[in-house]
């Protein structure tokens, strides 16, 4: 190897090393900060972190996880660095519980008291400050409707029993969400720890289970568009993210008196989180209200912030104040091997 040839690539290492040491850096050349985040695929617009470094000089480096479980599991076997996560609701409540997430200074969130109470409220069960986590969304588990094909029905889970709809229709593939809303509809509570309550609860299931096609956690939207399925059990953006506007109006979206659920997600500070003022100021960017409409926007929820809800240009599916008697999953520690061992009952039923 020649000398030049050698020169040129000393050259070529030192204009890539440069080239990264500025991108690490802020306009005015100091060090960029940076945020690591762990949360679901797409939930936060990418249009949110551009705004918020354009907004700060702070970088963000998402990381994403397909369930809690999978988050929980990766944190709970030593994973670090991770500085903002964003749990449901029975898993912030699980987090808490094990000492894994920072008690937050509501005084560095000015923004904070933008949250509705109804919001606020379903997690005080647990979190009776709302110390633990800044609500993101909320969202509800809903009955889905195609309008065309059935004309008379009930509006909660006994739809399930209309035998004239056999095969036309999905619950979810989801032991809490199904199981929950079977013990609601029979008017128990959720966490019941009454073995012959749950076992109810589990006969019932199967008596819905024997008009529907399949239990679907994945495909009930895709499969509604196609008009496979008149009815499904799922979460309004699967469905009316594959519906032109146009074919929306043959759907209504049923979120049932007993039995419907809602979910929490929320913005929590990790314990060990080495961004700690970074951390504060993106859970304070997010609810300023021109922040979260944009949210709204975007990705078609209803808004949590309550001023958020006037700089809003869409409309969406249906409104906090509809979720006000729902219920959020709770940890069931102490009776999810009984919800197990009937689940395992539901499943091997004709």
């Amino acid at each position: 190897m020649t000398l030049e040839v050698i020169m040129k690539k000393i050259i070529c290492i030192l204009t890539l090393a440069t080239i990264l040491i500025s991108c690490n850096k802020n306009e005015d050349g100091s060090k960029k900060e940076k945020l690591y985040v762990y949360s679901w695929a797409e939930f936060i617009p990418q249009i949110i972190y551009d705004k918020f470094e354009a907004e700060t000089g702070i970088e963000i480096i998402e990381d994403i996880y397909s369930s809690n479980e999978e988050m929980f599991a990766k944190l709970k076997a030593g994973a670090t660095g991770y500085d903002v996560i964003m749990p449901s609701t029975d898993y912030l409540e699980i987090l808490s519980r094990e000492g894994m997430l920072l008690k937050l200074d509501k005084s560095k969130i000015s923004t904070f008291k933008n949250i509705d109470p109804i919001v606020l409220e379903k997690l005080q069960y647990f979190d009776p400050n709302n110390e633990m986590g800044v609500p993101y969304a909320m969202g509800a588990t809903g009955i889905i409707v195609n309008k065309k094909y059935v004309k008379n029905y009930n509006r909660d889970f006994s739809i399930y029993l209309d035998e004239s709809l056999k095969g036309k229709m999905t619950l979810l593939d989801d032991m809490r969400e199904v199981m929950t809303s079977a013990l609601l509809t029979l008017g128990y509570k959720q966490d019941t720890n009454n073995e012959k309550e749950i076992e109810e609860a589990s006969e019932l299931v199967i008596k819905w289970k024997k008009n529907i096609i399949k239990f679907d956690a994945e495909s009930f939207g895709k499969g509604f568009a196609m008009e496979e399925f008149y009815v499904v059990h799922g979460y309004s953006d699967n469905v009316y993210n594959e519906l032109s506007l146009e074919e929306r109006k043959n759907v209504e979206f049923i979120i049932p008196e007993k039995g419907g659920l809602s979910y929490i997600d929320s913005l929590a500070i990790t314990k060990d989180s080495k961004n700690l003022d970074s951390a504060y100021k993106f859970l304070e960017f997010i609810h300023k209200p021109e922040n979260y409409a944009l949210i709204c926007d975007t990705i078609g929820i209803p808004s949590i912030n309550v001023p958020g809800r006037k700089l809003m240009k869409t409309k969406p599916v249906y409104e906090i104040e509809d979720l006000k008697n729902t219920e959020v999953l709770h940890d069931i520690k102490d009776t999810l091997p009984l919800h197990g061992k009937y689940w395992q009952k539901i499943m091997v039923s004709n």
